[in-house]
C-alpha cells in the first residue's frame, strides 16, 4: 500500500497552479507526487516532463536514469489511453539511445526489442546490423515494409537493401534498390525530386550490380547516370532543392563498408546504409579510428605504397563525411582536398584503372553534391571510359 504524503501533494498542486513558471526539474518533482494519487491524469505528464528534462541534460548517467524512469512510467499508462503507444515509443527510444551512449549494449538491445514489439523496429534493425546480423535486420526491414510501417522512402529502402547486401543476398538487395530507383526516376521526370539524387542512386546501383557479378547491369546503370549528369551539366537542376547532402553522404559512406572490419557482436560497426540511428558508442568508435588511419596513411606515403594509401585515404574521407558531410556551409571548400588527393594519388597508378575510376567517381558524386555539374560530368565520363576499357 502506497502512503500518501498529503503535504507533498498540496505543495505540488500549489506549484502547478501558481502564477510562476516552474522549471522542468520542478515539474518532474510535482508530477512524480501527483502520479501516485491521480495516475490517469499525471503519469502521461510525468513521461513528457522526464523526457523534456533529459533533453536538457548533458550528463549521460543522468540521461539514462531519466529515460529509464520515463519508460517505467510509460508502461504504467493504462491500455487504450490517448497517445499511450506514442509515449511508450518515445520513452523507450530515449532509453535505448542513452544505454548505447554508455556502451551498455546488452541492455540497449533488450530495450530495442521491446521497442520493436511496441511498433518501432528501426532501432533494433540498426543494432542487429551493427553486430553483423544483417539477415535478421533485413527481415525486420521486410516486415516493416509489408506492414507499411514506415512508408517506403529512400532511407528505408536503402537500409533494407544494405542489410540484404550485407547478408550476401545481392540479387534480393538489387531488387529492393531497383524499386527505389524506379520510383526516383518517376519523381525526377515529374520534377518531384532532384536529378542529383537520381544520379547518386544510379551510381550506387552500378556498384551493387558490379559486386553481384552483373557487369552488364553495372555498365547500363553507369551509362544512364552519365546521361543524367550530361543533362545537369547542360541545363542544371530544373528546380531548386533544399539541402540534399544527406542522400549523398548515406550512399558514399555505404560504398565504403567492404573496406572496414567485419561487424560482430564483440566488435560492432556502424549500420551502413542509414544516415541516422547509429549507436553513440559505435559512432564514436568509428570516428575514433581516424588518428590510427592518419598515422597509417603517413607511413604508407613515406614508403610510397600508393595502392594501400589510396584505400586508406578513402576511409579517412568517409569518416569526414560521417562527421560533417551534411553541413552545407563551406561544403565544397572543406571536402575538395579529400577527393582531389584521391584522384591525384590514383593517377600515379597507371596499371590500376579500377582505383582511378573509383576515385573519379567519388569526386564526381561529391561535385554533384556541391552543384558543380560540369566538372562532375567530366570526371564521371573519364571513369566510365576507364571501366568500359577494362
Amino acid at each position: 500500500m502506497v502512503t500518501i504524503d498529503h503535504d507533498a501533494v498540496l505543495r505540488a498542486r500549489v506549484l502547478l497552479l501558481g502564477s510562476g513558471r516552474p522549471s522542468r526539474a520542478e515539474l518532474v518533482g510535482a508530477y512524480r507526487v501527483l502520479a501516485e494519487v491521480s495516475p490517469k491524469a499525471y503519469v502521461p505528464k510525468l513521461v513528457d516532463a522526464l523526457l523534456a528534462l533529459r533533453h536538457e541534460s548533458r550528463d549521460p548517467k543522468v540521461d539514462v536514469a531519466l529515460a529509464a524512469e520515463a519508460s517505467r512510467a510509460a508502461r504504467r499508462i493504462e491500455a487504450g489511453a490517448p497517445n499511450r503507444a506514442e509515449r511508450l515509443r518515445r520513452a523507450l527510444d530515449a532509453y535505448q539511445a542513452s544505454l548505447f551512449a554508455l556502451g551498455r549494449r546488452a541492455e540497449g538491445r533488450a530495450i530495442c526489442e521491446e521497442l520493436a514489439e511496441a511498433g518501432r523496429s528501426e532501432p533494433l534493425a540498426s543494432v542487429l546490423a551493427e553486430e553483423g546480423r544483417f539477415r535478421e535486420a533485413a527481415e525486420l526491414d521486410e516486415e516493416a515494409a509489408r506492414n507499411g510501417i514506415p512508408e517506403h522512402s529512400f532511407w528505408n529502402m536503402v537500409r533494407w537493401a544494405a542489410n540484404l547486401e550485407g547478408a550476401g543476398l545481392h540479387d534480393a538487395a538489387s531488387t529492393v534498390f531497383r524499386e527505389l530507383l524506379e520510383e526516383t526516376r518517376r519523381e525526377a521526370a515529374e520534377q518531384r525530386t532532384a536529378l542529383a539524387i537520381l544520379t547518386w542512386e544510379l551510381v550506387h546501383f552500378s556498384r551493387m550490380r558490379e559486386i553481384g557479378g552483373d557487369g552488364a547491369g553495372a555498365a547500363a546503370a553507369r551509362c544512364e547516370a552519365l546521361s543524367v549528369l550530361e543533362e545537369l551539366a547542360t541545363t542544371g537542376e530544373p528546380k531548386n532543392w533544399s539541402c540534399i547532402l544527406g542522400w549523398w553522404r548515406t550512399l558514399f559512406v555505404l560504398s565504403g563498408r567492404a573496406a572496414e572490419p567485419a561487424a560482430s557482436p564483440e566488435s560492432p560497426m556502424p549500420p551502413f546504409g542509414t544516415e541516422l540511428g547509429w549507436s553513440r558508442d559505435v559512432r564514436d568508435g568509428f570516428l575514433g579510428m581516424l588518428p590510427g588511419l592518419e598515422a597509417e596513411a603517413a607511413r604508407l606515403r613515406e614508403a610510397d605504397r600508393l595502392p594501400e594509401l589510396v584505400d586508406v585515404q578513402r576511409r579517412i574521407g568517409i569518416r569526414a563525411a560521417v562527421r560533417e558531410g551534411d553541413r552545407p556551409y563551406l561544403f565544397e571548400e572543406r571536402f575538395t582536398p579529400y577527393f582531389d588527393e584521391g584522384v591525384t594519388l590514383a593517377r600515379r597508378l597507371p596499371d590500376n584503372p579500377a582505383r582511378l575510376a573509383r576515385a573519379l567517381t567519388d569526386r564526381s558524386m561529391f561535385l554533384v553534391a556541391a552543384r558543380s555539374f560540369e566538372p562532375a560530368h567530366a570526371d564521371f565520363a573519364e571513369a566510365v571510359a576507364l571501366l568500359h576499357d577494362r
